[in-house]
């Protein structure tokens, strides 16, 4: 399965934990001969919406996300919630850059939490934008002793290797089954712009 994906690095801090994630995972991804970058918020933030004057970075990166068939969304969990960078993101990011494309969540943790960032952008972050959250995810926990030294995994890290594996595989095929979804919609009726 050939595909280009973009994996979205939530965190607004330079060289974080969701990062090394991100690069593990586009790692695994081109091991399967699929073209995929790493759009990482701590390097190429984006200022505080709303804004007064255009931002700059903004149409390299709304490119880029037009260009991608699938995305991987990587959450940091901040106090139980999503991390500002990433909310702010999906309000830049709208169905032009992102509709109808199949997306897999990863929560990523220091502790043993991370499923709470998750619910949240299901519930909040796909409703203009049109977003497809696949019903599995992801959550990397514990994530400072996990993907990091290949020789030296232990059996927590061995494990969450083998089911982010598979949640890209699944990412994959839905990726497959919905290449052509964004081509296909009729976004001419201005009144059905929005989500409801």
């Amino acid at each position: 399965m050939s595909a280009k994906i973009i994996l979205v690095a939530g965190s607004s801090r330079v060289d974080s934990q969701s990062a090394k994630v991100a690069h593990y995972l586009a790692a695994r991804l081109r091991r399967r001969e699929v073209t995929c970058e790493v759009l990482d918020l701590g390097h190429e933030p984006l200022p505080l919406w709303p804004v007064a004057e255009p931002v700059t970075t903004w149409p390299g990166i709304a490119e880029r996300l037009r260009q991608a068939e699938a995305l991987v969304v990587l959450s940091p969990e901040w106090n139980g919630m999503a991390c500002p960078a990433l909310k702010n993101f999906f309000l830049y990011a709208g169905r032009a850059e992102l509709a109808h494309k199949p997306a897999l969540l990863v929560g990523v943790s220091s502790g043993g939490g991370g499923a709470y960032p998750l619910s949240e952008l299901r519930a909040f972050s796909y409703k203009n934008c049109r977003i497809c959250f696949i019903p599995e995810q992801l959550i990397v926990r514990q994530v400072e002793a996990v993907m990091n030294d290949e020789q030296t995994a232990e059996a927590d890290d061995l494990r969450i290797r083998q089911r982010a594996d598979w949640a890209l595989d699944v990412l994959l095929h839905y990726t497959d089954a919905l290449r052509d979804m964004p081509r296909r919609i009729d976004w001419s009726e201005p009144q059905f712009g929005n989500g409801m």
